[in-house]
């Protein structure tokens, strides 16, 4: 240890811990169901100040600021590539309220609780006061997943923080400029005109090279395996010169491109979000590990009481006044105000744009700018905790959760979904089923059964269908090839493990085959929307069945040999389908929901009235419907 602290790790070594660390961290927090900035933080810690394995300064001496500014730089441009104004104008009023109005008013009361309870300079205010106008886009989603929110407040959250991300780091940035200029002692009109020129050039350059990039990826000047790479040379190349013609411009250059080029409607959108999605998170994680080891024991120490009391004044008093006050006269019910004042994660970017702003103004003379990045670590870290834990029971307080029971999306209106809804209907599973085709919803309709008419890819589902309660897909419609493009679009939002598709027709011949990529997993047995479909028209009905101590699943199989298993209601709620009968394992307190031949149905049906009970799977009115 004594060698690796004198003589320091070296770049290379320093840049796989730093990758090691930050990703390693991401996916434990996945296998914990924790807060991966959390875990980020400590594992940067760890690797930092508390065993000195790690110190940025050392190991990566001059490339650390130019590192962590080029790192920054692809972070604010996907902030401006995820703000689509197309949807933004579809959005409900409470959303332009908390952005237009709860943004500036945001900054405002923020910077009042630096100065009056961190005790930071106004210089150091302003800008700190700008970046904690974010949320943390990256943290809202997934504790709105875990909270199961009701729709409005879902969304309102969801995009008060995409929209807020890049507003906070243009506030940061042209707060910065004014700054920077005030500092240069130039004369008030020649300093004014410094500004005025800083904010053009970038916002300039940035809309021109983004303009040019959406020309040349529409009219296919740039071949499909070249856009990713096009576009991230070219916003490295926008941040490095303009960044270099005229100091701190680079941050709103590449800010101002990722919005033009997020709302040019390009045909390649989802490559580009995904690979901006993949690139964020690395980048993120790593950026979030540097300065975190970075942080000097010396700079945690020196956090007061003063730094406790800006958290307190951050969270219960700017956040719901910012709110409260932005949302007046808007028709908004008081119970979802209230969950959204007091419901305001700031996330790693705040961290990331803070450390890299706090060295800056440390740079240019303001004394109190390295507290900045403590401070950041100290917000977000507290906010994340606070919220994780009682965003939940708040919003079931309130009654603004949805159902705890994880529910199934099925896409596509058939005999056999609006079977197998009505009968997990019966087990109090929520479930939805959509379709693009009207017709085919008229039996789960007359089932009284809950439905969508629209195609679940398009723009009016996000608006009207809540994905967030709905852990589990099943895409089954007459239509195999649809089957699976809503299947390969929905996996990497729900996760690949929890998308299922009817088998394919011709999925067992070799020349029909798809690539792993494509598509849900199968489940059956192999069987066809086609072949339930005939099982049901045969009179095999679905039955649930409760697997206990007492009934065991071995028991269940000698009781009904010729059931065939559809799929499992874990008893934390968790569903999935039964690819293998054979290789099918329930855990006691779960249940099976299989479909039972006619003979066998009958059978049960008789005991269960000698018994003076109802049995569950009973054919309803969809068996009537033609």
């Amino acid at each position: 240890m004594a060698v690796a602290e004198s003589a320091g790790l070296g770049p290379v070594l320093a840049f796989a811990l730093v990758g090691v660390c930050g990703v390693g961290a991401q996916w434990l927090a996945w296998r914990l169901r924790l807060p991966a900035i959390v875990i980020m933080l400590v594992a940067g810690l760890i690797a930092g100040p508390a065993t000195g394995l790690l110190n940025p300064s050392r190991d990566f001496g001059d490339l650390l600021s130019p590192l962590i500014a080029l790192a920054v730089a692809v972070i604010l441009f996907e902030g401006g590539f995820s703000l689509d104004f197309h949807r933004l104008g579809d959005a409900k009023t409470g959303v332009r309220r908390l952005v237009f109005i709860g943004a500036p008013l945001g900054w405002f009361l923020s910077v009042l609780a630096l100065v009056w309870g961190a005790g930071l300079s106004w210089e150091s205010a302003a800008v700190f006061g700008g970046i904690m106008v974010v949320t943390g886009p990256t943290v809202i989603a997934p504790l709105l997943r875990t909270a199961k929110l009701a729709r409005r407040p879902a969304r309102l959250l969801q995009w008060e923080a995409i929209v807020n991300d890049p507003i906070g780091a243009l506030a940061a940035v042209l707060a910065f400029e004014v700054v920077f200029t005030l500092r240069s002692n130039l004369p008030m009109g020649e300093a004014v005109g410094h500004l005025a020129l800083g904010i053009g050039f970038a916002a300039a350059i940035g809309g021109v090279i983004g303009w040019g990039i959406a020309r040349s990826f529409s009219r296919g000047w740039v071949p499909e395996f070249m856009k990713v790479p096009v576009l991230f040379a070219t916003l490295l190349g926008t941040f490095a010169v303009t960044d270099h013609v005229l100091h701190e411009s680079g941050l709103l250059a590449v800010t101002v491109m990722g919005l033009v080029i997020g709302n040019a409607d390009l045909p390649s959108y989802e490559e580009l979000r995904r690979f901006k999605e993949h690139a964020t998170v690395l980048l993120v994680s790593g950026v979030f590990i540097l300065l975190a080891a970075n942080i000097e024991i010396d700079q945690l120490a020196a956090l007061d009481w003063h730094a406790l009391l800006f958290v307190i004044l951050v969270v219960l008093v700017a956040r719901p006044l910012t709110v409260l006050i932005s949302l007046i006269g808007t028709a908004l019910p008081r119970n979802e105000r209230l969950l959204i004042a007091f419901t305001g994660p700031r996330g790693v970017v705040l961290v990331a744009v803070a450390g890299l702003f706090g060295q800056r103004l440390a740079e240019i003379g303001v004394a109190d700018g390295l507290r900045i990045g403590p401070l950041a670590f100290v917000l977000v870290l507290v906010t994340v905790i606070v919220h994780g834990f009682t965003l939940a029971p708040l919003a079931r307080k309130l009654g603004l959760a949805n159902a705890d029971k994880p529910g199934l999306l099925i896409v596509g209106g058939s005999r056999f979904t609006t079977a197998l809804a009505e009968t997990l209907n019966k087990a109090e599973v929520p479930v939805l089923i959509t379709d693009p085709n009207h017709a085919h919803l008229i039996r789960p309709r007359a089932n009284g059964l809950k439905t969508f008419y629209g195609d679940i890819l398009g723009e009016a589902a996000e608006d009207k269908v809540e994905l967030m309660a709905y852990s589990t897909l099943l895409a089954a419609t007459d239509n195999d090839a649809y089957n699976t493009l809503v299947a390969t679009d929905l996996a990497p939002e729900l996760g690949r493990d929890k998308v299922w598709q009817v088998p394919r027709q011709k999925d067992d011949r070799e020349r029909h085959a798809l690539p792993t990529q494509l598509g849900g997993r199968r489940f059956g047995e192999g069987r066809t929307l086609e072949n339930w479909e005939k099982l049901l028209s045969e009179g095999w009905r679905f039955r649930v069945t409760r697997i206990t101590e007492e009934y065991t699943l071995t028991q269940w199989r000698e009781k009904r040999p010729k059931a065939k298993p559809v799929m499992v209601v874990a008893k934390s709620g968790d569903l999935r389908f039964v690819i293998d009968p054979a290789e099918m394992k329930v855990e006691p307190g779960g249940r099976l929901i299989s479909l039972l031949p006619p003979e066998a149905f009958e059978e049960e049906t008789t005991q269960k009235a000698k018994a003076g009970e109802k049995p569950s799977g009973q054919p309803g009115p969809a068996a009537r419907i033609p």
